[in-house]
C-alpha cells in the first residue's frame, strides 16, 4: 500500500511512500494532514514520470558478472553442478570482455564464438586454444539458460540477445560400446587392479546403465534387497534398478555409507589402454552405453530402457533404438521392389 496511516498521534498521520522508477528505483515519501492530500501527491508523482519516462528511469550499470553473481546467488546455487557451471559462466562474462548488460548484444556473442573456434581466445589456463563448435554451442546453452532465469525472476530486464542465435548444426555422434569380448577383457583386468574398488564399480554399471560417478558414490543406504536406488542423479530424480542377487550379495556391506573407493582416474587410465580407439571423451560413458545397447539387442522394451536409464525425454533414449533386432525391418519386405523379384 502506497498511502497509509501511521496512526502517530502526528498532524500529518498520511504517509505517501512510492517508487516512480520501480522497486529498484528511488524512493519517495512524504506527509500529509489528510488521505485525499497523500492520493493527490501520489498521482501526481507518478504521472511525472509517465509523461516524461527520462526523469524515471535509473540507469542499469550492472555488468554481465554482476548478472552471474546474482544468477548464482538465486538459483545456480542450487544445481548438481553450480559450481561448475558459476566458473564457466564467469569465463565466459570476462572473455566477452564483461560489458554492461544492457549493452550485451548478439553481435557480441557472434563475435566471441567466432574467435573462440578460431582459437583467439584465452581458455582457463590462459592458453589460446581453438575449440569446436560443440563447445561454443555448450557456451551458449549455459548463458541462454541464465538469461532466462534472470528474466523469469526480472533481475534481466531487456530482451535475450542470444535468443535468436541459431547454435550450431552437428553430426550426430558415435556412441561406442563394449562387445562381449571387451566386457571379459575389462572386468578381467579390473579385477587385478590395485584399486580394489573398480571391479564391483563395473560391474554395477554394467548391469544397472548406471554413470560411472553414480554407482562410484553409492552408499549403502541405497542398496536394497536385490535392488538399486540412485540418488541425486543428473536428472534429479531417484531411479530404482533390479540387480541380481548374486551381484547384491557382492556389493553389500553393513553399512549405510561409501561402498567404493574413488577410482575415476584409474578407470580412465585402464580404459584408455585396453581400448585406446575409443571415440574421444566417451571413456566415462562407454559402460552405459554398452549396457543400453546390448539392452536393446536383446530384445530389451524402449520405454523399459528410458526408465533404467532415467531419461526424461524419450529422444535420448531413441538412440539405442537401432540395437534392436527388428528395428525397421519392414524395410526389407515395405519397399517398392520387394515384390518383384
Amino acid at each position: 500500500m502506497t498511502v497509509r496511516n501511521l496512526k502517530d498521534g502526528s498532524k500529518k498521520p498520511w504517509l505517501c511512500e512510492c517508487y516512480p522508477s520501480g522497486r529498484e528505483g528511488k524512493r519517495i515519501r512524504k506527509r500529509f494532514t489528510t488521505k485525499a492530500e497523500a492520493n493527490q501527491f501520489e498521482h501526481f508523482t507518478m504521472q511525472q514520470v509517465k509523461d516524461s519516462p527520462w526523469l524515471g528511469e535509473k540507469v542499469d550499470n550492472r555488468r554481465l558478472l554482476d548478472m552471474v553473481d546474482i544468477w548464482h546467488r538465486a538459483h545456480g546455487f542450487s544445481l548438481a553442478q553450480g559450481k561448475y557451471t558459476l566458473n564457466r559462466l564467469n569465463f565466459i562474462a570476462e572473455s566477452l570482455g564483461n560489458p554492461l548488460a544492457a549493452q550485451f548484444s548478439a553481435k557480441m556473442w557472434t563475435t566471441y564464438r567466432e574467435q573462440r573456434i578460431a582459437g583467439l581466445v584465452k581458455n582457463a589456463k590462459g592458453k589460446f586454444v581453438a575449440v569446436k563448435t560443440s563447445t561454443v554451442n555448450h557456451d551458449q546453452a549455459v548463458f541462454n539458460a541464465m538469461i532466462e532465469e534472470l528474466i523469469r525472476t526480472g533481475e534481466w530486464r531487456w530482451d535475450n540477445p542470444l535468443g535468436k542465435v541459431r547454435s550450431f548444426k552437428q553430426h550426430e555422434t558415435e556412441m561406442a560400446f563394449l562387445t562381449d569380448e571387451q566386457i571379459t577383457a575389462v572386468l578381467a583386468a579390473a579385477k587385478v587392479h590395485t584399486n580394489t574398488s573398480l571391479y564391483p564399480i563395473i560391474k554395477v554399471c554394467l548391469a544397472t546403465g548406471a554413470r560411472f560417478k553414480e554407482a562410484e558414490q553409492l552408499r549403502g543406504s541405497q542398496l536394497s534387497q536385490y535392488k538399486i536406488t540412485f540418488s541425486k542423479t543428473k536428472g534429479k530424480k531417484n531411479r530404482t534398478v533390479p540387480i541380481s542377487p548374486a551381484l547384491y550379495d557382492e556389493i553389500y556391506q553393513p553399512t549405510s555409507g561409501r561402498l567404493f573407493k574413488n577410482c575415476y582416474t584409474s578407470m580412465w587410465q585402464m580404459i584408455d589402454d585396453l581400448i585406446p580407439d575409443l571415440p574421444e571423451g566417451q571413456a566415462t560413458h562407454v559402460f552405459r552405453h554398452t549396457f543400453a545397447s546390448h539392452f536393446m539387442m536383446k530384445g530389451g522394451n524402449i520405454v523399459v530402457l528410458q526408465r533404467i536409464l532415467g531419461h526424461t525425454d524419450i529422444k535420448h533414449t531413441m538412440r539405442y533404438a537401432h540395437f534392436a533386432p527388428d528395428h525397421l525391418e519392414d524395410a526389407i519386405t515395405k519397399n517398392p521392389i520387394s515384390h518383384l523379384f
